[in-house]
């Protein structure tokens, strides 16, 4: 699951709270308005939560400030380490969307941000499975990641990257898995989700996917 990327994270680590506040101006567009994302995602959160691609902690950190039980999940060795120094009362695991310890009780709410589109299309599809699987009844999914709008959008904005120079976005977005709106709809509802989505940024979608009540 998207651990081809790892050895980029792991470089990344400790300058990845310095690229969020919009320092590197190829990111500026990506990262706009990023603690209201990550604090819009923590209000939606209820019960007991599950969070994938924890980071650094920048949004367990919301999440634990709400009083909530947070299980994390991480499979960058440097990352976590990071989230430790940061939040050490969090339990943090080491795994991805596919491969990770069980929780033993029920789980309300799986978060995550900036890190869903690691996956290829059809590890998504099994991740999304996944989730259904480990959700209470009336438990949601609360991603925010880059998402394309449409094909338009998708070529309107790598064209720009290319435009400005941006290099290294563009190589990132036409080496990783961003999804189109419609892929990542249908890949939610077809799993017996309620999906619904809202434009955050330039890239960024927050989406929400309730799972249906079961008899």
């Amino acid at each position: 699951m998207g651990r081809e990327f790892l050895e980029v994270f792991e470089e990344w680590a400790s300058t990845y709270d310095e690229a969020v506040t919009g320092h590197d101006p190829q990111y500026r567009d990506v990262f706009e308005g990023y603690d209201t994302i990550l604090k819009e995602v923590a209000q939606l959160a209820e019960g007991t939560v599950m969070e994938f691609g924890v980071g650094t902690g920048n949004l367990t950190e919301k999440v634990l400030a709400k009083g909530l039980p947070v299980i994390g999940i991480e499979p960058s060795d440097p990352m976590r380490e990071l989230a430790k120094e940061k939040l050490p009362q969090l339990d943090l695991y080491e795994g991805d969307f596919l491969e990770f310890p069980l929780p033993n009780k029920p789980v309300n709410t799986i978060i995550s941000t900036y890190a869903f589109h690691h996956l290829t299309k059809a590890e998504k599809n099994k991740a999304v499975a996944k989730f259904y699987s480990l959700l209470a009844n009336g438990g949601r999914v609360v991603f925010a990641d880059t998402v394309y709008e449409n094909e338009q959008a998708e070529q309107q904005i790598k064209q720009e990257a290319h435009e400005l120079g941006y290099h290294d976005l563009l190589e990132d977005l036409n080496r990783e898995y961003y999804p189109q709106l419609e892929e990542i709809r249908e890949l939610f509802e077809q799993n017996g989700f309620h999906f619904e989505a809202k434009k955050r940024n330039k890239f960024v979608w927050l989406f929400v996917a309730e799972k249906f009540e079961e008899e």
